[in-house]
């Protein structure tokens, strides 16, 4: 049966997982987070990276400054692993109520990566620490050996990193950032405990193809890469089950165009501004605008030990299409928006 919903209210929305880059870009692109979301957990990749309490103050201070007039928004801060990160700092910002989560990036992996981590041995001192009080590990969950194809770089960390850190370490809370891979999916359903996957707008909407049909498609291109079919349709399904432990986390990565439209591009996808509307195209095709709530509103907090939002959103379904801008214009260059290749007739009032 035809799905006759027209408008839906859901308690405001947050995002695990939001790069807002610094200075004129920062500028630039926290309106489009601030006006739809309350909250959201912040990258620490810049350069240099967020690697202290510190400078995880000093970064929430800019992103504060940056909030347009009005605008009521959280950024919850993260710190950078490195195989040098002092377990006591991380402990003092995060009994200061500052620091949500410390970020694993092993080195290469993406954007700004050079500094993570290279061997798990070196950084388990903080680890240890974190499980003791509590404080999640978000993973960006791909090896970057060479002789790894990039599509399988996820299955392999599964299997060659993540699992045998916890099961070294299985009081870890551990948050797998981005999944793109059946793989990962089924990992989290069958763990017991402590571990949840932030999924991403894009990666319910494209697969490989987007990038590579037709041409190469540098606005597609994202770390982690999207991958098969298959796929994305484990992801579509995961993040409309109502499973609590998946939750939205957007990985919105804005690269001017510049950076991206040249002989080796930035890994980003821009998607801040029509996510919502992106998100509830996904959730009534697949039948589940009923759900929309618990993926973006309700799984994250629960996971990050937070109260939902008390502030509700109304999305009204359009006769017309929404008109979102092919780019944003930033004082730092313009930044292409993520095009859904489907017109969104979703609209977040």
């Amino acid at each position: 049966m035809a799905n006759t919903t027209t408008e839906i209210t859901i308690r405001r929305p947050d995002d695990w997982h939001l790069h807002l880059r610094d200075g004129a870009m920062l500028e630039g692109v926290i309106g489009d987070t601030s006006r739809h979301f309350a909250r959201a957990i912040i990258m620490p990749n810049l350069v240099p990276p967020v690697v202290t309490t510190a400078d995880a103050r000093a970064y929430r201070d800019r992103i504060l400054a940056a909030l347009p007039k009005g605008d009521r928004f959280e950024p919850l801060m993260t710190l950078y692993l490195t195989e040098h990160t002092n377990p006591d700092d991380v402990e003092a910002g995060f009994k200061s109520g500052l620091i949500r989560a410390v970020k694993l990036y092993p080195a290469g992996a993406t954007t700004n990566s050079h500094g993570g981590v290279r061997d798990m041995d070196k950084a388990m001192p903080v680890l240890e620490r974190m499980a003791k009080i509590g404080l999640t590990l978000c993973v960006h969950g791909e090896v970057t050996t060479p002789e790894v194809d990039i599509f399988d770089r996820e299955a392999v960390f599964i299997e060659t990193v993540l699992d045998p850190l916890r099961r070294r370490l299985p009081e870890l809370r551990v948050t797998m950032e981005h999944v793109t891979t059946k793989n990962g999916i089924d990992y989290i359903k069958a763990s017991k405990a402590n571990l949840a996957g932030s999924i991403t707008t894009h990666h319910l909407i494209i697969n490989r193809n987007a990038i590579l049909v037709g041409g190469i498609k540098p606005h597609y291109y994202c770390l982690p890469v999207a991958k098969r079919e298959e796929h994305r349709l484990a992801l579509r399904a995961a993040a409309t089950s109502g499973d609590k432990r998946f939750f939205l986390g957007t990985d919105s990565a804005p690269h001017v165009d510049p950076l991206k439209e040249c002989a080796c591009g930035c890994a980003g996808i821009y998607t801040s501004i029509n996510t919502m509307s992106c998100l509830a195209h996904v959730f009534e095709e697949e039948n589940a605008l009923d759900r929309l709530e618990a993926f973006a509103s309700m799984n994250g907090p629960e996971w990050y030990g937070l109260p939902a939002n008390d502030e509700t959103i109304r999305l009204v379904k359009r006769t017309e299409p929404v008109s979102f801008p092919a780019k944003i214009e930033t004082g730092a260059g313009p930044v292409t928006v993520f095009d859904p290749m489907f017109p969104l007739h979703w609209d977040v009032e």
